[in-house]
């Protein structure tokens, strides 16, 4: 098929594609609505899950989507793109692996094109032990007013006195204090929440249902936004201790975030690390597969728009729809260049998968 045809315009297509190529497949099929909310065209908001291969499968493997909202366009894409490839379905119904897709990790995001939850919150930093002290950001609080001004798009003098705190503190810094994760500003940037979303409480009982006997676990989660253009990048997010087996399925390239030389922040809470606790058993490989777009920081300057626009709900329509607009170019490349390199890098990876996990000791 058309590698465009794998991929959606809107949530709502995603999802049809989805489950219609689930279904196809004779997968088995859950659909959690997400209670109380609508999607941007009024649609039902759902994460659905397929699940292929023994129901009791000591080998699973998950490949979730969506976590980030818009990021779910690619997510969706690799997902459906799967479902219809006969060769890597053969292969898995062969190795006696399980496979669960999680699709549109977060639904409401994903329609309403933001990078967080229907609560602000950035589902990579909510995955905490919130019956502890929460992750402290010490550094948030002086560049949260310099990030979201009152007013959008900033003034020269807002973008100097921004440019100001780059030059004395770093770049480096400044991105850190930003994308690390924060638990106190509720309307900020890259809030943590102050208790399990309801997202985390759905992959956790997932997580249950699906992985409590796997002996072994290997979770992919597509990204987008970070690195060049079209470039996959295998990040490493879990606990250095299964740093060795993610590197013994996909690689010497994985790249743990608490290493130098990753795209992506070392950052408090990500999805896949409810897999420790809800599957001690298990020996774990988690990825997040993170394909670049455009260039970092106007990815970064476009969720600082996004989230001031969160604050000002009173902004005008019009540019409301531009805020939203570049939101989603920030996350999906809607270019079959793009799409294909995305496709075959993701083929890879899940080829990968299915080998090394079937013969991992």
């Amino acid at each position: 098929m058309p590698i465009a045809s794998h991929f959606s315009g809107s949530y709502a297509e995603a999802r049809r594609k989805f489950l219609d190529a689930a279904q196809d497949r004779q997968a088995r099929i859950q659909s959690i609505e997400l209670p109380g909310h609508q999607g941007a065209l009024g649609e039902v908001l759902a994460m659905d899950v397929a699940r292929l291969g023994p129901a009791q499968a000591s080998r699973l493997i998950i490949v979730s989507a969506g976590t980030h909202g818009p990021e779910g366009f690619c997510g969706s894409g690799c997902q459906v793109a799967l479902l219809r490839d006969d060769d890597l379905l053969r292969r898995l119904d062969e190795s006696g692996l399980g496979l669960l897709l999680v699709h549109a990790v977060n639904p409401h995001g994903f329609s309403h094109l933001r990078r967080v939850n229907e609560d602000n919150i950035d589902l990579n930093r909510n995955h905490v032990d919130f019956a502890r002290p929460l992750p402290v950001n010490a550094d948030y609080a002086a560049v949260d007013a310099l990030a979201l001004p009152p007013n959008w798009p900033p003034t020269a003098e807002q973008d100097a006195a921004l440019a100001d705190y780059i030059a004395q503190h770093g770049m480096a810094a400044y991105r850190a204090a930003l994308s690390r994760g924060q638990y106190t500003v509720p309307d900020g940037l890259f809030y943590g929440g102050t208790a399990p979303s309801w997202s985390n409480r759905t992959i956790r009982a997932l997580l249950r249902e699906h992985a409590a006997t796997a002996t072994h676990l290997a979770w992919i989660d597509v990204h987008t936004g970070l690195g060049p253009w079209g470039h996959g990048e295998k990040i490493f997010p879990g606990r250095s201790a299964g740093l060795s087996l993610a590197r013994s399925l996909w690689g010497a390239d994985v790249l743990a975030m608490f290493e130098a030389g990753s795209a992506s922040p070392d950052v408090s809470g990500p999805v896949v690390s409810a897999a420790y606790d809800e599957c001690p058993q298990a020996l774990f490989a988690p990825m997040g597969l993170e394909f670049g777009t455009l260039p970092d920081q106007q990815v970064l300057d476009r969720l600082r728009a996004d989230c001031w626009l969160h604050r000002h709900p009173e902004a005008d329509d019009v540019q409301r729809r531009a805020i939203r607009r570049d939101v989603r170019d920030a996350f999906y490349c809607d270019d079959d260049a793009w799409k294909g390199m995305v496709l075959g890098q993701a083929r890879v990876v899940m080829l990968q998968t299915m080998l090394g996990l079937a013969r991992a000791a």
